[in-house]
């Protein structure tokens, strides 16, 4: 019997019959965005998306969305409602060095002994200039660590931190007028008025405190050591156009200064001639300027 008779006698469309099930586009892309959540289990899509757009693949973001929530890869985040923050003045950085921000973290390790973080981000560049692990700190540590860093790229103008007592004991502000250094003290309980390093804070924590577990102050210096030249090399970041802040930082370029006065060419007789002309036929009496 013909196929027409059969689907016929069945009560079968010949389209279904015909149907043979087409290959799946997007399993070789399902595979790779596994591979690379379980390399980085809290990047979103966007961030996965960069990774292999460095690896040559470029993916319409719809459709990487799309198989990444097929993928059941999606991270919940606890989004806070943003409030609008008037009388906050911030500085307008223009260059590396301009602002370095300084904060405290806070974590445990194995045999539950505290290990505390300081966090020396450069604001412009979002460089993460030290991670220094230590079971405590002392302004005269702090500074040691600062002139480590001055001793590879410079000092700062200028350094925004809060009021603890290792960065507002005598030493530390001998220290930062010694060099010449500004000193920006947020108001006590207002820590968004230091928001580039609660930023980056929050970033570590999930991504590197929460995601590893530390025998020792060792092992927590090494791991944490790592992280950062992760985040500095390798991590993209949003507000750099997903480039990573060595990236941006090696591809920024002072702008050039040109001068405030610019001469200008003197004019030519036959212009000048007709500007005299003109003059004289709108100062006719009956005769108006034109505005």
């Amino acid at each position: 019997m013909s196929e027409r008779r059969v689907c016929g006698l069945l009560g079968v469309w010949r389209s279904s019959c015909r149907y043979r099930k087409k290959p799946d586009r997007n399993e070789q892309l399902r595979q790779q965005l596994v591979e690379l959540a379980h390399e980085r289990p809290r990047f979103g899509y966007r961030r996965l998306g960069v990774l292999l757009a460095r690896e040559g693949q470029r993916v319409n973001h719809k459709r990487l969305f799309r198989v990444y929530r097929e993928a059941g890869l999606s991270v919940k985040r606890s989004r806070r409602k943003k409030l609008v923050r008037a009388g906050l003045s911030q500085p307008v950085l223009t260059a590396p060095n301009d602002e370095w921000s300084l904060d405290f973290l806070c974590d445990a390790v194995a045999n539950g002994r505290v290990v505390r973080v300081l966090s020396v981000v450069d604001n412009f560049t979002r460089e993460c200039l030290a991670l220094e692990t230590d079971t405590s700190f002392a302004s005269q540590r702090v500074t040691r660590v600062l002139d480590d860093v001055i001793g590879q790229r410079g000092a700062p103008k200028a350094l925004r931190l809060d009021n603890g007592p290792e960065l507002t004991s005598r030493h530390f502000l001998a220290w930062c007028i010694e060099r010449k250094i500004a000193m920006n003290h947020i108001q006590p309980g207002k820590p968004m008025q230091n928001g580039h390093i609660e930023s980056f804070n929050g970033r570590f924590r999930d991504e590197c405190l929460n995601a590893n577990w530390f025998r020792n102050v060792f092992d927590a210096r090494q791991k944490i050591s790592i992280w950062r030249n992760d985040y500095n090399r390798a991590r993209p970041h949003s507000s750099l156009d997903y480039r990573t802040p060595d990236e941006f930082a090696a591809h920024w370029q002072r702008p050039s200064s040109l001068p405030t006065w610019i001469p200008q060419p003197e004019p030519s007789v036959k212009a000048t001639l007709t500007a005299h002309s003109r003059a004289a036929v709108t100062d006719e009496p009956g005769c108006r300027k034109p505005t």
